[in-house]
């Protein structure tokens, strides 16, 4: 059950008028600007080291720089035009994932690689740069690590189900992980694969995409999100992300990224009897909905990329959306009447702002685990100490959740 205070919902309600959205489309009639977006169809995002903004197109790649567009096609170099997924890794090599293979840009040099150089399929579906800078892609038979000379394959005979790999995010310990449209998600250790299936708590084994944030581990479904803590261990759901029209209820989540501040940004697209998406913010215990409304180009939402200081980039397939002026933190936005705690998900310290009386710190049984003192407008409490896990902060009729990881 969702608990929110009137000073939260006054919290969120300021925190979202705080943002601006400015959307930006290909030439039409009305927009015969050249120097623009090369294809409204954007299935795919990322943000360089630079932030510059990668999409990837039904008919090719644009770069925004802030100021001016830079469009690449299969005239360029580009293996082919529909572009799948995007990458910018830390050397400041594009990937650029297609049905027929990979593309690569660097210094403004292009090259492919396909199966005639040991990937083991051509159609991407997802690109990720590990902790020791090698690119693992995951494609329809499986996932391939490229080290820079060679491919290493992961398939169905490795222990991998029908249907391919979707997403693939690495943890605090160096484990790949890997979304599966069919399976569940797959933990790659020593050679060794493990699976999480709904058996373990998660809401589908149809997985679109995974985001680890300290020894935290979202998965996105197609019903939802399941999170998993530092053991793997099953820990919380949230499959009423996005305010849906009756009588819709399920909520496919495309994507999700987790920004600096631990703020959860999740990609909702429904698409049964009307179409219906937008992204949804978890801060300060709750998700807050923005849509066509707010000012994003499209409900059909594919992709999202953050930036250097949190504002997030939207794919959709209408145009692509800058979301900016997003608070640098949380304490920024936060007033002195409003219950907040930040970080949250925390590893070491809480901050508990906005306190107008004492407070306790609870286990989800309700048992008290220490007091918290309303020493002025902010306290802070040490939770290095605590099992990875949800725990309650409750001052008077406010509760509000906060994750230890």
């Amino acid at each position: 059950m969702k608990i929110l205070s009137i000073a939260s919902l006054l919290f969120l309600a300021a925190f979202a008028q705080a943002q601006t959205f400015t959307s930006y489309y290909a030439p039409d009639s009305t927009n015969t600007n050249a120097n623009a977006l090369v294809n409204n169809v954007a299935l795919s995002v990322a943000v360089d080291s630079n932030d510059n903004a990668w999409f990837g197109t039904q008919e090719g790649i644009s770069m925004f720089d802030g100021t001016t567009w830079t469009n690449y096609t299969d005239e360029d170099g580009l293996v082919y035009n529909t572009v799948k997924a995007i990458y910018v890794n830390t050397a400041g090599t594009m990937y650029a994932g297609t049905d027929f293979g990979i593309s690569q840009l660097s210094d403004g040099n292009w090259s492919t690689l396909t199966t005639d150089d040991g990937l083991e399929d051509n159609k991407i579906n997802c690109i990720f740069e590990d902790s020791s800078n090698q690119m693992w892609f995951g494609h329809a038979d499986g996932a391939s690590l490229w080290d820079g000379s060679e491919f290493t394959n992961y398939t169905m005979d490795d222990g991998l189900p029908f249907g391919g790999v979707a997403s693939i995010a690495e943890d605090t310990q160096g484990r790949i992980w890997m979304g599966t449209g069919l399976g569940g998600c797959f933990i790659l250790e020593d050679g060794i694969l493990t699976e999480i299936t709904e058996d373990e708590g998660l809401l589908s084994n149809s997985v679109r995409d995974i985001e680890t944030a300290g020894n935290m581990k979202w998965v996105a479904t197609n019903i939802g999100i399941s999170v998993f803590d530092g053991s793997d261990m099953h820990l919380a759901d949230h499959d009423s992300i996005f305010t849906l029209p009756e009588p819709h209820e399920i909520n496919p989540v495309e994507d999700i990224k987790i920004d600096s501040q631990g703020r959860v940004w999740a990609g909702v697209y429904v698409d049964y009897l009307v179409s219906v998406g937008g992204v949804s913010l978890y801060v300060g215990g709750e998700w807050h909905d923005y849509t066509e409304d707010d000012g994003l180009a499209g409900p059909v939402v594919g992709e999202l990329a953050l930036t250097s200081d949190n504002n997030v980039w939207v794919a959709t397939s209408t145009g692509v959306t800058f979301i900016g002026d997003v608070p640098i933190s949380i304490e920024s936005e936060a007033k002195s009447n409003v219950l907040v705690i930040y970080p949250n998900p925390a590893s070491e310290w809480i901050t508990v702002k906005g306190l107008e009386e004492d407070a306790t710190l609870c286990d989800m049984n309700g048992r008290k685990l220490a007091d918290i003192n309303a020493l002025g407008t902010s306290t802070s409490i040490w939770v290095g100490d605590l099992e990875a896990g949800l725990y309650l902060v409750k001052s008077g009729s406010n509760v509000l959740r906060v994750v230890v990881q």
